[in-house]
């Protein structure tokens, strides 16, 4: 079948070729005794005509089509698709799978229409122009990403997906284990304290596509699961993590067609953002590169404080427990002092509006990071039966080293100007959590809980 396939991007180089032809009917326009079909499949839309009457199917039945190409007239032209200036000529067409009346329209861009219903019919939805888009923009973007990284001499390393639960500033979701019943793995929020393990095991440079899974609050630019490109350097000061790292995202969204508003990218620190823009995260664009859609302002956001009192008052981390603070106050964290004025080294990527990545030179010495679990107030128990595994690791030399996360959801949301995740997720859950197409979570047999050795209360 696929031999003898021709794409419909292909027809325009087929003029007077017989060709055959594999997709979905999109729509029909009957004009007397001619009837117009736009035929559809991944590569794009061309017209059938059907003067001999031999075409039968239905919008969105799966069909095989026979036919020859011909030019259009120039009245004809339809400038519109890349296919307008030709359409085939039908003599034969075989249904290869029928369609029943679809729930919602799919020819329009879908803004309007329930929720609930497009991610029950998802797959349906996918097949709606503006999300094929989206999906293949989010592809060429990661496909752009792991080239740049791959020639930049980084090793890609999968990391597990059943872990350990530790604090990581989420709730985790918890995996029972059916072999030693009342333990659990913790599905990771992301692969923090692998990829620094990776860096003891001597990779230097590492990246990662991850999967990553947090049960927090849903909301527009946040669900359950996302997509981060995970970086990790050894030897390296924070320039140099914050400089191969915009590098990268300017090669990747200027090889997409975008506009970088500001190279190298602006640094404020933390204090000075919040005093001009009232937040860590802002938008450094013009109404007008706002109306062009086409432009990205990117920025540093720098110097943050390490901790701050949590509700009940004591301390919690700003972004991340295993974060190196300043030079100028490691002295402070080991003596357990000045705890409120402690800067760490973080940084944030900032566009559009949207914090899109984060990271930080990392404590690589045990002793500092001992340090800041008791600051938050661990005892020592508690710091080895969650940590004693980092803590072992860096007692066999560990180079200095820092990364970074990047939210590949929200840097596709920005690029395809959408505005919310689920518009560039393949099966997103809804806003209440529901996975789309299929019924999760859903209740499990009496048997499975036994085998698990759970009980539900």
């Amino acid at each position: 079948m696929e031999k003898n396939r021709t794409l419909i991007i292909e027809t325009s180089k087929k003029v007077g070729q017989e060709i055959t032809l594999y997709g979905w009917i999109a729509t029909r326009r009957s004009h007397g005794k001619i009837t117009f079909f736009d035929l559809r499949d991944r590569s794009g839309i061309v017209q059938l005509v059907d003067a001999k009457g031999v075409v039968s199917s239905r919008d969105e039945d799966v069909v095989e089509v026979k036919g020859v190409v011909r030019q259009r007239p120039p009245a004809m032209v339809n400038p519109k698709i890349s296919t307008g200036e030709v359409e085939v000529e039908v003599y034969s067409v075989l249904c290869l799978s029928k369609a029943k009346e679809l729930p919602f329209q799919i020819d329009t861009d879908g803004y309007d229409i329930n929720e609930e219903v497009r991610l029950r019919f998802r797959y349906l939805d996918l097949r709606r122009k503006r999300l094929a888009r989206n999906l293949q923009v989010r592809s060429a973007f990661v496909r752009n990403v792991r080239e740049f990284f791959t020639k930049n001499d980084f090793v890609e390393v999968e990391t597990p997906l059943l872990t350990k639960s530790t604090p990581e500033g989420s709730r985790d979701f918890l995996v029972p284990s059916r072999l030693q019943k009342g333990k659990f793995y913790a599905l990771p929020q992301s692969p923090q304290q692998y990829k620094q393990l990776l860096m003891t095991a001597g990779f230097e440079r590492y990246f990662q596509i991850a999967r990553c899974l947090r049960d927090e609050d849903l909301r527009a630019d946040r669900g359950f699961e996302h997509t981060q490109i995970d970086v990790e350097m050894s030897f390296v000061d924070r320039e140099d993590v914050m400089n191969i790292l915009e590098e990268m995202m300017i090669t990747v969204c200027e090889a997409m067609g975008k506009t970088i508003q500001q190279k190298p990218f602006p640094v404020y620190t933390y204090n000075q953002a919040i005093e001009k823009f009232g937040a860590d995260k802002f938008d450094l664009r013009t109404q007008k590169e706002k109306e062009d859609k086409n432009v990205l302002a990117f920025s540093w956001v720098v110097d943050f404080p390490f901790f701050e009192k949590d509700k009940e008052g004591k301390w919690t981390f700003t972004h991340n427990p295993f974060s190196k603070p300043n030079d100028e106050y490691i002295e402070d964290v080991l003596m357990k002092r000045n705890i409120g004025k402690i800067l760490t080294s973080q940084y944030d990527l900032v566009c559009n509006g949207f914090e899109v990545g984060g990271g930080s030179i990392r404590s690589h010495k045990k002793e500092l990071l001992e340090a800041v679990f008791e600051i938050l107030g661990y005892s020592r128990t508690q710091i080895h039966n969650e940590f004693g595994h980092m803590l072992e690791a860096f007692s066999f030399g560990t180079p200095p080293h820092g990364g970074c996360a990047f939210g590949v959801d929200r840097l596709v949301m920005i690029l395809t100007n959408e505005i919310n995740l689920r518009e560039v997720v393949a099966f997103p859950t809804t806003s209440q959590g529901q996975a789309s197409v299929m019924d999760a979570p859903s209740l499990v047999s009496q048997e499975q809980l036994k085998e698990l050795g759970i009980k539900l209360v």
